[in-house]
């Protein structure tokens, strides 16, 4: 069925001969009745944020490089951002920004906190790539407007609004793993205030697959159900937003029944979620000369998660609630003052049983109010300075501050300089975050857990260099991050052991990139980067390299479009560098389990796309270098001893993967 549909897919691609092209040509031969003439000018599909802080807006023209089915997926063709698999067996991931962990990035939807505790690990998933706007990367300390927990820095979604150009879009995908999905969004204007959007998403992993003969399924089988309802009122003085999501999602893995005899055991996973979300916005315009304006935001979640790691039991019910009332003005031109108040409500019911015998509830609960006051000063474009500072109290932690800064000067129109330093905190929700880890043999310990909190300082300069007839476009940063406190997980002191504990010596990590990006010639753009990592941390007395991250990345990616933009042409490399493995222990003959070190590999994808006038073809394939790890499951064949461990994942699990994709626009002048 897959080479069916692939089939299908690239003979629409290729005998489609140019309906755009007819069109403008027909239109060319009307000139003399043509009495309105525009001109358009298109914005970059990655683009430099404009304020102070450091940062990118990936709009849709940038999804489209890729299959981008999801959040997680969106990343591919981003320097900045890597998205791993946690483990070998869940399909959990996380984003790592600054060469640390996804738990130090603040996750946003639409300015406002999201996916938090037992969301972490899965939530890249529950982000559909059809529904997205763009996406925002700031890095480094981020505005206090958002809270205090931004480390390394901020990822905010936006999704499409319900007052875009009316219409339908339609996006049918399938790759040759078994994996289809079919999303619908549109919306309808009632009236010239009033307009609603309505997002539909279905996933689903036909069969689960083992290329690696391990005995083990690459990749769980992912059912997924996702709605989303959205609802904006657009008045001269009062706009109003709204809207609820509903998620169902079963994923299942573990052992192939190949793998067993009939009369064992198998080792199965199986993960049942359930998540509700909804939100609303009130913003009251009291002076549009000044900008001047009151608003009150707020959403609310509750996300129920059924998880069985073989005889391991795990079930969450998470609620969480926040809060912001907020006021802002432009005093003049130069001087902007924003102040609010927030605040955050995290409630977990947790059940955990390690063995088949012996649950243990365990309840977390916290209440944060807090306040916050911002000054931005803008001087003609060339300056410009933030400076924020809030304080919070927690329940469980007492009252803290969080000072932040950011300054951007631009002396002329080549160069451009940021500076940024601040503080994050966050408490950490050990097995919310990390149940994943229930997946391993090891036993897992968790120590009573301190709040996390870290220095982050960072330096950036853009330039933009005349070279020919087209501009160079050059940025480099440096950024280091120093925790005062952190929850370490421990991989390497007791190979038996998994332990999730407080810091106990230094911390920190050093993160150096330099990137470039030229149109080589019309229609043509390069864009190549280059990325050092030194994260350490103090792991049993020792500071050491954190273990499992890759010390260099590198990034080329090319994008050709046809002079009638009727064909897109786009491809990938992703360089990764080697990095520690946790120590090894010996096995009966004396041999390492595994080696100290993992070595570098690289990736590659390519897609094509085929545009017409209200639909597109894409077709594609991601891993043509067929790079996989070989052995990502230690103690695969014996998965019910305290050695079996597939937490062990720096690589790719699965092979060459081919995909291919059709958009319809129903309505609509774009997608």
């Amino acid at each position: 069925m897959n080479t069916r549909f692939l089939g299908l897919a690239a003979i629409a691609l290729l005998t489609s001969a140019g309906g755009r092209a007819q069109q403008t040509d027909s239109l060319a031969h009307d000139h003399d009745t043509l009495g309105v003439v525009s001109i358009v000018a298109k914005r970059p599909a990655t683009r430099r944020m404009a304020g102070a802080e450091n940062g990118m807006v990936m709009d849709r023209q940038e999804l489209f490089k890729a299959a981008c089915c999801n959040l997680g997926e969106s990343f591919t063709t981003n320097p900045s951002v890597d998205v791993n698999y946690s483990d070998a067996t869940t399909g959990a991931r996380q984003i790592k920004l600054l060469g640390l962990a996804g738990t130090y990035v603040q996750m946003l939807t639409e300015n406002m906190p999201a996916f938090r505790g037992a969301a972490l690990p899965y939530a890249l998933g529950y982000v559909p790539g059809p529904w997205m706007r763009s996406i925002e990367v700031s890095k480094g300390s981020a505005s206090v407007k958002n809270g205090y927990e931004s480390i390394t820095g901020q990822i905010d979604v936006e999704y499409k609004k319900p007052d875009e150009e009316q219409g339908l879009v339609v996006n049918l995908f399938g790759n040759s793993k078994s994996r289809m999905e079919g999303n619908i969004d549109g919306n309808l204007h009632i009236n010239s205030k009033l307009s609603t959007a309505l997002f539909a998403h279905y996933e689903n992993t036909i069969k689960n697959m083992d290329d690696n003969d391990d005995g083990f399924y690459d990749m769980p089988r992912i059912n997924q159900v996702n709605v989303q309802n959205r609802w904006k009122w657009k008045g001269d003085n009062y706009i109003f937003h709204a809207g609820a999501t509903l998620l169902k999602e079963e994923r299942t893995g573990g052992q192939t029944s190949q793998a067993v005899a009939s009369s064992d055991e198998r080792y199965r996973i199986r993960l049942s979620t359930d998540r509700y979300e909804a939100y609303m916005k009130h913003a009251f315009i009291l002076d549009h000369a000044t900008g001047t304006n009151i608003a009150l935001m707020a959403n609310a979640s509750m996300h129920k998660l059924d998880a069985r790691y073989g005889h391991k039991l795990y079930d969450v019910n998470e609620k969480n609630l926040y809060a912001q009332l907020l006021f802002e003005k432009n005093w003049t031109q130069a001087h902007n003052l924003s102040v609010g108040l927030s605040l955050n409500h995290d409630h977990l019911d947790q059940t955990v049983r390690y063995t088949e015998e012996g649950a243990m509830p365990a309840t977390e609960q916290e209440t944060t109010p807090g306040a916050y006051a911002q000054y931005t000063l803008s001087l003609d474009s060339r300056f410009t300075a933030m400076a924020g500072v809030r304080v919070d109290h927690s329940s469980l932690y007492g009252t803290f501050f969080t000072p932040r800064a950011h300054l951007k000067w631009t002396p002329n129109s080549i160069i451009s300089l940021r500076l940024s330093t601040g503080r994050g905190y966050r408490t950490p929700h050990a097995l919310a975050e990390n149940n994943y880890l229930l997946a391993s043999g090891r036993t897992l310990n968790i120590e009573r857990l301190e709040q996390e909190s870290a220095w982050n300082h960072g330096i950036s300069t853009a330039l933009y260099l005349p070279l020919g007839s087209n501009t160079l476009k050059l940025n480099a940063e440096y950024y280091y991050t120093h925790f005062t406190s952190q929850t370490v997980i421990d991989y390497d002191s007791d190979p038996s052991q998994l332990t999730i504990g407080n810091l106990q010596g230094r911390s920190y990590s050093h993160t150096i990139q330099v990137d470039a990006a030229y149109p080589l010639f019309e229609g043509m753009t390069l864009t190549a980067a280059y990325r050092l990592n030194d994260v350490r941390t103090t792991i049993g007395g020792r500071l050491r390299s954190k273990p499992l991250v890759s010390r260099h990345r590198g990034l080329i990616t090319a994008t050709y479009k046809t002079p009638l933009e009727l064909w897109q042409f786009d491809a990938t490399l992703q360089l990764n560098g080697g990095g520690r493995l946790p120590d090894a222990y010996l096995l009966s003959d004396g041999t390492s389990s595994w080696e100290s070190h993992f070595r570098g590999y690289e990736q590659l994808s390519a897609q094509i796309t085929r545009w017409f006038r209200h639909w597109s073809v894409y077709v594609g394939a991601e891993n043509l270098t067929g790079f996989r790890q070989k052995h990502p499951i230690i103690e695969s064949d014996n998965p019910w001893s305290a050695q079996f461990d597939p937490t062990m994942v720096w690589g790719p699990m699965s092979g060459r993967t081919f995909y291919a994709g059709v958009r319809i626009n129903i309505g609509r002048s774009t997608f």
